[in-house]
């Protein structure tokens, strides 16, 4: 990442003040989990909506849910989480005319293969964990599996990412890596993020990128 700006996307956020702390980081995109499943569902507008990037993340919801969620949370970005197909990202990016992130579940260089599927549909991709539930769960798949992505579709590191993790990110070169998505390893409870934590960490990466 040397030279250029990561992107930091932190997701899972729901409470009105805590978004304002968060916000103050200046991360680049912030996601709101609209699927039910999760225990950071976002099911209404929080009562402060942030000035940056927000993501909305969905779970091989209908259309016409994601379309409601776009209007009510005023999403900049849909990142799909589920097994949508790539037909499906291509209708939504077409029918929003917002940018797709396509999530992938990663436990094997078998599942980064399944990336270049969706090569011409996403603006980005998101490499996580695979668990038996979706996101969130704070733990990490092996990052020497991605040296088997070929593609050019930039894409971001999550699962798991938490506060010590500042040293191997600033040593990951991967030439689509295009940045990090902070989650649960940054909580004091669900949705609820510690601020001086994320904020410790940031200055450590941006410390790293400066070398």
């Amino acid at each position: 990442m040397h030279g250029r700006k990561m992107i930091v996307k932190i997701c899972g956020m729901r409470d009105p003040e805590n978004i304002r702390a968060v916000e103050q980081l200046k991360p680049t995109w912030m996601g709101f989990i609209c699927w039910s499943g999760s225990k950071r569902f976002v099911d209404h507008a929080p009562a402060y909506l942030p000035q940056c990037e927000r993501v909305g993340v969905f779970v091989d919801a209908e259309p016409t849910y994601i379309y409601n969620m776009v209007h009510t949370l005023g999403l900049h970005r849909i990142q799909l989480h589920g097994n949508e197909t790539p037909e499906r990202c291509r209708e939504l990016a077409r029918d929003t005319q917002l940018p797709i992130i396509k999530a992938i579940s990663v436990s094997s260089k078998d599942d980064i293969r399944r990336a270049t599927d969706y090569e011409e549909v996403a603006n980005h991709l998101l490499f996580d964990t695979k668990t038996p539930l979706v996101g969130g769960s704070g733990e990490q798949f092996d990052w020497s599996v991605l040296e088997d992505y070929q593609g050019t579709t930039p894409f971001l590191l999550s699962g798991g990412i938490g506060p010590a993790d500042a040293p191997r990110l600033a040593h990951f070169q991967h030439p689509a890596f295009a940045g990090i998505d902070l989650n649960s390893r940054f909580e004091d409870a669900p949705a609820m993020k510690n601020v001086a934590r994320l904020s410790t960490f940031l200055h450590e990466i941006n410390a790293f990128a400066k070398q």
